[in-house]
């Protein structure tokens, strides 16, 4: 064989091997550019299917066991339908209170020495019983209006309608109207309702001058200025049936509430919120009973204008403005009410009998509370009332009531464990020297449990 036919043979040959292994080359890729199809494409059938079934569970927890068919919607549904029936999803909540009670003296015979009854303040009977539940609805009702009803649910069995109102949400500038039955904005504990004071009872003061709560039938607006430092003003204007005033069947206006808080940071850990408001309302033949000097229960009637002026203060501390760990609360509240008008003595007797004259009363009262959470679920509190039954004159009924300087005043000391923001439970007990000469040791146990969706509390 030459030299020139070795050469083009060995030449042929490393051709041939270079092309077998391009070929070889190419087709392991082809292979493996077809596992990545498959890979994908069989993820995405799996993703696909995980949609599927998450689409499935979502409409199986909304859909209600057991529904209904739904009635066929509308050929045409109009953008109002939106605030039907299938819209309509209010936030539904009930909280359930209960005590168990030890008091020294009988419940029956609470009274405020040197002030004038003013409905159920009695802190509830002996042993165990429920206390005051109640059964919230809120929703927003469209772009315009939201709405809130709370009934009250009262150991006797009976339910009542606590607050109704609605609210105005789409007024620019700050402005907030609301009409309706609700608790007023004067002080600060009074819009609170009962479950989130921080002691099972209302405070004397709250007590004596407005029954309890004041409750407004009316309409209230309130404007919060546009700057750093908290400002609210606010109006009410209402029938004034509540106490101190009460049914007069007239027409207009019956009573009257103004107020400015104002509030703000104290640097990182510290914020405060004070006060101011004035009540001004009446009453005619507001009926009650009193004992007069010689020790009777005696029955008289008061008609006139009460007045009323509260000055409040709450001041907040927590670490690095974090309550989870710990925090403290101060807060306190002072009142006048000045009484004038016409006091009918012993209305049980022959009308041409019973004596009418002038009355004029000038009290005042306070009280003020401190509470510790010392540590997460846990707080620690304690509140000083007094009352000031100061001057009052009867006029030519002066001769059948008694003139003894007294103050009634209770201490309070109180332990609870909140253990998540549904469920509360409170040890309480207060020393209660409402009347000369008699101290009632008061105590209560007391638990609070929240069913449902609960909006926020105020500050």
């Amino acid at each position: 064989m030459s030299r020139r036919t070795f050469a083009h043979g060995a030449l042929a040959l490393a051709l041939g091997m270079a092309t077998n292994a391009h070929a070889a080359t190419d087709a392991d890729l082809d292979a493996i550019r077809g596992e990545i199809r498959q890979l994908k494409e069989s993820y995405e059938a799996r993703i696909r299917a995980l949609e599927d079934r998450l689409k499935n569970a979502e409409a199986a927890a909304v859909a209600p066991a057991a529904a209904p068919p739904s009635p066929p919607e509308p050929v045409a549904a109009a953008p109002a339908a939106a605030g039907g029936i299938a819209a309509f999803n209010p936030a539904i909540s009930a909280v359930l209170q209960g005590a168990y009670i030890n008091l020294s003296q009988d419940p029956s015979r609470y009274m405020l020495f040197g002030f004038v009854p003013s409905g159920d303040i009695a802190p509830g009977p002996r042993s165990f019983s429920i206390a005051e539940s109640e059964l919230n609805l809120s929703a927003s009702v469209d772009h315009l209006f939201a709405a809130a009803l709370t009934f009250s649910l009262t150991p006797d069995d009976t339910v009542s309608v606590e607050e109704a109102y609605a609210v105005a949400t789409g007024l620019p500038y700050g402005i907030t109207p609301k009409f309706g039955r609700f608790f007023s904005g004067l002080g600060y504990q009074n819009e609170q309702h009962q479950h989130v004071w921080d002691f099972y009872d209302a405070p004397l003061v709250y007590q004596a001058f407005f029954g309890g709560q004041y409750t407004q039938n009316g309409v209230q607006v309130k404007w919060v200025a546009p700057t750093d430092t908290f400002i609210e003003l606010g109006g009410e204007v209402g029938s004034g049936t509540n106490y101190p005033g009460n049914d007069r069947n007239k027409n207009g206006i019956g009573d009257g509430v103004v107020y400015v808080h104002a509030g703000g940071d104290v640097g990182t850990s510290n914020s405060w919120r004070a006060g101011l408001s004035y009540l001004q309302t009446a009453s005619s033949d507001r009926a009650y009973s009193i004992v007069d000097a010689s020790g009777i229960d005696t029955p008289v009637s008061f008609t006139g204008r009460s007045r009323i002026a509260v000055a409040d203060l709450v001041w907040k501390w927590a670490p690095e403005g974090n309550p989870r760990e710990r925090n403290f609360k101060l807060q306190g509240e002072y009142m006048w009410r000045r009484e004038s008008g016409d006091l009918t003595y012993d209305t049980n007797v022959n009308a041409a009998l019973a004596a009418t004259s002038s009355y004029s009363s000038r009290q005042s009262g306070y009280y003020v509370q401190g509470v510790y959470q010392f540590m997460p679920e846990w707080r620690f509190g304690a509140r000083y009332d007094w009352l000031d039954a100061g001057s009052v004159s009867y006029g030519d009924n002066g001769a059948y009531f008694g003139d003894v300087d007294f103050h009634p005043q209770r201490t309070s000391v109180m332990l609870d464990w909140t253990p998540s923001e549904f469920s509360r439970l409170r040890l309480q007990y207060s020393q209660a020297r409402l009347v000369p000469g008699v101290t009632d040791n008061q105590w209560f146990l007391q638990y609070i449990l929240t069913l449902g969706a609960h909006g926020a509390h105020r500050y």
